[in-house]
């Protein structure tokens, strides 16, 4: 008995000294960190314009209803401010907030751009409200995430913004995130199909004027710290190069089709401007949103955040368009020089 123990002492113990073995080469490598929250911009503080503030009220009359500005020159801190604490319907706009949710999960790796997510029938917002994409797809479809970010916003494509939110965690998880940043002056709490049932529906998702004009100095700081918006090209012409996520975000505004006639209306043609509009319906000879949010580049390289909201108004739609269009214009003239 001896004589058999003795060797498997031994061989004990060389398998133990080899277990406790440390190799120089590891086989697995330490997961690097998620990427943090977001978190608020630093307060920037505001010189107020009361005499641009005097002409922006007087161009507002003629909505004859009720209409909330602010505007802010992102590199100085000047502003002029309209009701802009004030609440007013978003109709799409809110699709600017909720889409900045789902890039932001891209950010942090929660998602992907180019991750495929399945479309329904069940999905799709009913007839008469926009979505190309039930248009184009009637039974429905894979698209990936880069897509309905896209179509929700060029497009302004409602069944593409519901399945963002349905994506990102809905209506709780877009509030968490504009919590996060610092944004406490917009409520997104439906969605499109929602809105599109119930007229009353739309005034239970706000904003407020200043909170919106901050959550688009939230993405242009995001984006400029992220890389260049554009190239300038030999012929003069400004583009878009290969882009980073935020990049393509931006660039998804700046080719957003609806609302040719208000911030862009009275502009230079080809100035930049990347932004985001909402519009109501007509009730009782009423339209409760004719709305315009977006970055307005100035000829001295600046860059004015500007909404612009016009609620319960009485006017046709050319008189609402021209109201945003000559507001936008005044803070042109008055701060591009």
């Amino acid at each position: 008995m001896r004589i058999i123990a003795l060797p498997c002492i031994i061989l004990i113990v060389a398998l133990a000294g080899a277990c406790s073995y440390k190799s120089e080469n590891p086989f697995e490598f330490p997961t690097p960190p998620p990427e943090p929250d977001a978190t608020p911009l630093a307060t920037l503080e505001l010189k107020r314009d009361t005499e641009l503030e005097a002409q922006i009220a007087k161009i507002a009359a003629e909505a004859k209803g009720k209409v909330g500005v602010a505007a802010l020159v992102l590199e100085t801190g000047e502003a002029a401010l309209l009701n802009a604490e004030d609440r007013f319907p978003m109709q799409s706009v809110y699709k600017l907030p909720i889409s900045m949710a789902v890039m932001d999960q891209v950010r942090r790796e929660k998602l992907e751009l180019d991750e495929k997510v399945g479309v329904t029938k069940e999905d799709m917002v009913r007839a008469g409200m926009r979505s190309p994409l039930r248009d184009e797809n009637p039974n429905g479809g894979e698209f990936t995430i880069r897509e309905l970010i896209r179509l929700s916003m060029v497009e302004s494509d409602g069944t593409a913004s519901d399945v963002l939110m349905r994506v990102a965690g809905g209506a709780s998880e877009i509030q968490s995130y504009l919590t996060q940043i610092g944004i406490r002056g917009v409520r997104v709490a439906n969605t499109e199909k929602e809105i599109g049932d119930n007229w009353q529906t739309q005034y239970e998702n706000w904003a407020t004027p200043v909170s919106s004009v901050q959550l688009l100095r939230w993405l242009q700081t995001t984006t400029v710290e992220t890389g260049k918006l554009s190239d300038t090209g030999e012929d003069g012409e400004e583009r878009m190069r290969t882009p980073n996520a935020y990049e393509m975000f931006v660039g998804f505004m700046r080719d957003s089709g609806p609302g040719a006639n208000r911030l862009k209306g009275e502009l230079p043609r080809g100035t930049y401007v990347a932004h985001k509009t909402g519009t109501s319906g007509t009730q009782s000879g009423f339209t409760a949103a004719t709305n315009d949010v977006g970055i307005i580049r100035l000829p001295s390289g600046s860059h004015v955040a500007i909404a612009v909201f016009v609620s319960d108004s009485p006017a046709d739609e050319k008189t609402r368009e021209a109201v945003i269009a000559k507001i936008a214009k005044a803070c042109w003239d008055r701060w591009g020089k």
